[in-house]
């Protein structure tokens, strides 16, 4: 047997339909143990780049209305608020190619850069899925094909993912890090640095970005073993 919704009722369950669409139990779950946002919510705003990721793009929008911008795991990720703040660049600025994507040179053009981890992965869309963009080669890796899975990633394994250990202990010994810094290695990961607080240093996460989008330049597509010199801005 049929049964008619009245259009009201129908309304609002596809609302509902849609809203669970957007945001599953992961991404509700980093909401909640995330910081406080970084822009007031009451704050209206519009990311009309947004609208050419597709569904992903949705999913982020919708995540940002509920909360414009948070720091989570103490501060190893942090996903970019609609616009830029004193403590955070905003996603359309951060994306803009004259900040420091041009230090890539072509690497990093085609991606959406709307978070990041403790040492300046960019966690990505690309392609219709998301990626991790890796700062010192410029190379993406695809890591999910929703927000939803990627979130559910993140909470399954977030030290690996955000580098919440690290943050943790370098913290402890120095103090809080600045809100617009990352944690930069000293000696690349990528020429051989090692994954400790002794190698990392709190880097203006735009100054780290541009210098190691010149490293990246310098060692896309060159054999193992190639001397490069890293120019640190």
């Amino acid at each position: 047997m049929n049964v008619s919704l009245c259009p009201e009722l129908q309304v609002v369950i596809n609302q509902g339909r849609r809203r669970n669409l957007l945001m599953g139990p992961s991404l509700q779950k980093l909401l909640e143990i995330g910081g406080a946002p970084f822009v007031s919510k009451d704050t209206e705003f519009a990311i009309p780049i947004l609208d050419r990721f597709g569904g992903i793009g949705a999913s982020l929008d919708h995540v940002l209305r509920q909360k414009d911008g948070f720091f989570c795991f103490e501060s190893a990720l942090r996903v970019f608020p609609s616009v830029t703040v004193e403590s955070s660049w905003g996603i359309d600025e951060w994306n803009s190619r004259d900040l420091w994507k041009a230090d890539y040179r072509g690497l990093a053009d085609d991606v959406l850069c709307f978070a990041e981890e403790l040492f300046g992965r960019q966690f990505v869309i690309a392609d219709g899925k998301v990626g991790v963009l890796e700062a010192e080669t410029g190379e993406v890796d695809t890591v999910a094909y929703s927000l939803e899975e990627w979130a559910s990633k993140i909470l399954l394994d977030y030290n690996q993912m955000t580098g919440y250990g690290i943050a943790h202990e370098w913290q402890h010994k120095y103090g809080p890090l600045h809100a617009r810094h990352r944690l930069m290695a000293k000696t690349p990961f990528i020429l051989g640095g090692d994954y400790s607080v002794a190698n990392l240093a709190s880097t203006d996460s735009l100054q780290m970005m541009k210098t190691l989008g010149n490293l990246a330049y310098q060692i896309h597509d060159l054999p193992e073993g190639t001397r490069v010199e890293l120019k640190v801005l």
